[in-house]
């Protein structure tokens, strides 16, 4: 990719539309074989950056989804166990005398290795490697993934040292529930995403749902602005993000509407907010909005 225009017009493709900064940051991190760290509210597009990026470069996506008390064996590799006893009742079984030490260094051949996220990015590189809400992993993982990203290597004791032949794209996301270490933010590029602005979420919701009419897209963004500012329904458990903003156009949609009224709305307020109380409070606000 020559240059960050050429990022975006990729990007725009897949259905993924991205600012200036955005493009220009992925286009650096591209250059600079650097891991992108991307933060951000929840909904904002962080996980769908690094899948358009993936579906843009047509290189396959590896997912490595964290979690509290995740470590590193999660994320590299383990042994087929069951596998691994059928091949020793399998060498019982021939009847002929069995050695002893090449029986156990059969049982650590590369044939009964499973491959999680990390080491499979690095053995299939090039690949787009999404390390997605590292927020949620301990210290120690922290420390782990500096550790692998700096090498673009790990270490198998039975096997020996895995290197990527071409550095893996890496995308790391977080929704910030934590501050992430300075040496882990060093390695990276960073960049804060934020929710679009109305008419580039208007474009979102053109472009991902052309099925949606302009007028209802137009009508369903301005409200999901207006809910996320809080000006209307007040502070929400859970700002809508852009991909609860295409669940409800699309919702209202397959309900025929042409353009948002209140009964359509109210019905489908399921899609946009996940808390009992924010869907009392929208559902307020849509009647203090809708009602003539």
């Amino acid at each position: 990719m020559p240059d960050a225009r050429a990022v975006a017009a990729r990007l725009r493709e897949t259905g993924y539309l991205c600012d200036d900064d955005l493009a220009t940051v992925v286009f650096l991190a591209l250059r600079m074989q650097r891991p992108l760290l991307l933060e951000g509210e929840p909904g904002t597009g962080k996980t769908a950056l690094a899948e358009a990026l993936a579906a843009s470069l047509d290189l396959p996506l590896v997912r490595l989804q964290c979690y509290e008390g995740i470590d590193a064996t999660q994320a590299l590799y383990d042994w087929d166990f069951p596998r691994q006893v059928l091949h020793l009742r399998a060498l019982e079984a021939a009847g002929a005398d069995i050695d002893v030490e090449g029986a156990e260094k059969s049982l650590y051949d590369e044939r009964f290795l499973l491959a999680r996220p990390v080491l499979a990015a690095l053995q299939q590189a090039p690949v787009v490697l999404l390390v997605d809400e590292v927020d949620r992993a301990d210290d120690e993982f922290e420390a782990f993934l500096l550790e692998v990203l700096s090498t673009y290597q790990v270490s198998i004791p039975e096997l020996g040292t895995v290197r990527a032949a071409t550095p893996p794209i890496v995308v790391l996301t977080s929704n910030r529930t934590r501050e992430l270490h300075d040496a882990l933010k060093r390695r990276c590029l960073y960049h804060w995403i934020d929710h679009p602005g109305l008419e580039r979420e208007v474009e979102v919701v053109r472009t991902r749902a052309p099925e949606v009419s302009e007028t209802l897209a137009r009508q369903v963004v301005t409200v999901v602005q207006q809910l996320r500012t809080g000006s209307v329904a007040g502070p929400l458990q859970k700002l809508p993000g852009v991909a609860e903003t295409l669940d409800w156009a699309r919702a209202l949609h397959h309900l025929g509407a042409t353009e948002i009224d209140l009964g359509s709305a109210a019905r489908t307020v399921g899609a946009l907010v996940k808390y009992r109380e924010d869907a009392d409070r929208v559902r307020q606000a849509l009647d203090r909005m809708l009602t003539p």
